[in-house]
Protein backbone atom coordinates (compact mmCIF):
# COMPACT_ATOMS: atom_id res chain seq x y z
CA UNK A 1 0.00 0.00 0.00
CA UNK A 2 1.19 3.41 -0.93
CA UNK A 3 2.74 5.88 1.81
CA UNK A 4 0.25 8.43 2.80
CA UNK A 5 0.98 11.47 4.46
CA UNK A 6 -1.01 14.85 5.66
CA UNK A 7 0.17 18.11 5.13
CA UNK A 8 -0.68 20.85 7.42
CA UNK A 9 -2.31 23.84 6.07
CA UNK A 10 1.29 25.99 6.57
CA UNK A 11 2.49 23.32 4.39
CA UNK A 12 0.09 23.53 1.83
CA UNK A 13 0.58 27.49 1.87
CA UNK A 14 4.41 26.97 1.62
CA UNK A 15 4.07 24.60 -1.42
CA UNK A 16 0.79 27.35 -2.87
CA UNK A 17 2.64 30.40 -2.16
CA UNK A 18 6.72 28.78 -2.75
CA UNK A 19 7.15 30.66 1.04
CA UNK A 20 10.89 31.00 1.43
CA UNK A 21 12.76 32.62 3.92
CA UNK A 22 16.81 33.38 4.12
CA UNK A 23 18.02 30.26 5.80
CA UNK A 24 14.74 28.71 5.47
CA UNK A 25 13.40 27.27 2.18
CA UNK A 26 10.06 26.37 3.27
CA UNK A 27 8.69 26.43 -0.17
CA UNK A 28 11.44 24.39 -2.04
CA UNK A 29 10.91 21.61 0.98
CA UNK A 30 7.17 21.51 0.46
CA UNK A 31 7.81 21.45 -3.09
CA UNK A 32 10.37 18.48 -2.83
CA UNK A 33 8.37 16.74 -0.83
CA UNK A 34 4.94 16.58 -3.12
CA UNK A 35 7.36 16.27 -5.85
CA UNK A 36 8.81 12.84 -3.97
CA UNK A 37 4.68 11.98 -3.16
CA UNK A 38 4.20 11.99 -7.17
CA UNK A 39 6.96 10.02 -8.49
CA UNK A 40 6.75 7.37 -5.98
CA UNK A 41 2.71 7.08 -6.13
CA UNK A 42 2.19 7.80 -2.41
CA UNK A 43 -0.80 10.06 -1.51
CA UNK A 44 -1.22 13.57 -0.11
CA UNK A 45 -3.94 13.94 2.62
CA UNK A 46 -6.35 17.17 2.52
CA UNK A 47 -8.93 18.00 4.59
CA UNK A 48 -12.17 19.90 4.93
CA UNK A 49 -10.30 21.68 8.00
CA UNK A 50 -7.28 22.89 5.60
CA UNK A 51 -9.97 24.46 2.73
CA UNK A 52 -11.55 26.30 6.29
CA UNK A 53 -8.06 27.60 7.17
CA UNK A 54 -7.10 28.27 3.36
CA UNK A 55 -10.19 30.33 3.05
CA UNK A 56 -9.04 32.07 6.66
CA UNK A 57 -5.10 33.06 5.10
CA UNK A 58 -7.74 34.77 2.18
CA UNK A 59 -8.04 32.12 -0.12
CA UNK A 60 -11.81 31.83 -2.22
CA UNK A 61 -13.13 28.52 -2.59
CA UNK A 62 -12.70 28.54 -6.44
CA UNK A 63 -9.07 29.46 -6.01
CA UNK A 64 -8.64 26.66 -3.53
CA UNK A 65 -10.26 24.31 -6.05
CA UNK A 66 -8.08 25.20 -8.57
CA UNK A 67 -4.58 25.18 -6.92
CA UNK A 68 -5.53 21.51 -5.71
CA UNK A 69 -6.75 20.32 -9.50
CA UNK A 70 -3.29 20.95 -10.53
CA UNK A 71 -2.42 18.20 -8.48
CA UNK A 72 -5.26 15.89 -7.82
CA UNK A 73 -4.07 12.61 -8.74
CA UNK A 74 -2.14 12.20 -5.99
CA UNK A 75 -4.50 13.36 -3.04
CA UNK A 76 -7.05 12.16 -0.79
CA UNK A 77 -9.47 13.98 1.15
CA UNK A 78 -10.54 13.32 4.35
CA UNK A 79 -12.97 15.40 6.12
CA UNK A 80 -13.86 15.09 9.28
CA UNK A 81 -16.85 13.87 11.57
CA UNK A 82 -18.30 15.52 14.96
CA UNK A 83 -16.70 12.75 17.22
CA UNK A 84 -13.32 13.79 15.85
CA UNK A 85 -13.87 17.61 16.19
CA UNK A 86 -15.35 16.75 19.71
CA UNK A 87 -11.88 15.20 20.56
CA UNK A 88 -10.19 18.07 18.62
CA UNK A 89 -11.68 20.52 20.91
CA UNK A 90 -11.50 18.72 24.06
CA UNK A 91 -7.66 18.21 23.13
CA UNK A 92 -7.58 21.71 22.07
CA UNK A 93 -8.31 23.08 25.92
CA UNK A 94 -7.09 20.16 27.29
CA UNK A 95 -3.28 20.69 26.01
CA UNK A 96 -3.46 24.44 25.14
CA UNK A 97 -3.31 23.80 21.42
CA UNK A 98 -5.49 25.05 18.39
CA UNK A 99 -8.23 23.16 18.07
CA UNK A 100 -7.09 22.66 14.05
CA UNK A 101 -3.83 21.74 15.10
CA UNK A 102 -5.39 18.98 17.28
CA UNK A 103 -7.88 18.24 14.50
CA UNK A 104 -5.39 17.84 11.84
CA UNK A 105 -3.26 15.74 14.36
CA UNK A 106 -6.63 13.02 14.56
CA UNK A 107 -7.46 13.21 10.78
CA UNK A 108 -3.51 12.22 10.46
CA UNK A 109 -3.74 9.41 13.06
CA UNK A 110 -6.93 8.03 11.32
CA UNK A 111 -5.91 8.01 8.22
CA UNK A 112 -2.96 6.12 9.23
CA UNK A 113 -1.10 9.14 7.11
CA UNK A 114 1.98 10.65 8.68
CA UNK A 115 1.68 14.32 9.57
CA UNK A 116 3.75 16.52 7.82
CA UNK A 117 4.58 20.31 9.79
CA UNK A 118 7.19 22.51 11.06
CA UNK A 119 4.46 23.84 13.84
CA UNK A 120 5.67 23.05 17.37
CA UNK A 121 2.01 22.91 18.64
CA UNK A 122 2.08 19.16 17.52
CA UNK A 123 5.33 18.61 20.38
CA UNK A 124 2.10 18.30 22.88
CA UNK A 125 0.06 15.61 20.52
CA UNK A 126 3.08 12.93 20.26
CA UNK A 127 0.50 10.19 21.54
CA UNK A 128 -1.78 11.17 19.04
CA UNK A 129 0.86 11.45 16.11
CA UNK A 130 4.22 11.56 15.49
CA UNK A 131 5.00 14.84 13.00
CA UNK A 132 7.70 14.69 10.48
CA UNK A 133 9.31 17.67 8.86
CA UNK A 134 9.35 18.42 5.45
CA UNK A 135 12.92 18.81 5.07
CA UNK A 136 13.47 15.18 6.96
CA UNK A 137 11.10 12.99 4.53
CA UNK A 138 12.88 14.32 1.09
CA UNK A 139 16.39 13.14 2.45
CA UNK A 140 15.36 9.53 2.55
Amino acid sequence: MAEKYYLDTSIWLDFFENRNEPNLPKGDWAHKLLNKITENNYKAIYSDIVILELGVAGYQPHEIEQLFEKIKPILIFAESTEKQARKAKDLSSKRNVPKGDALHAILARDNKATLVTLDNHFKKLLDITKPKRPQDLIWY
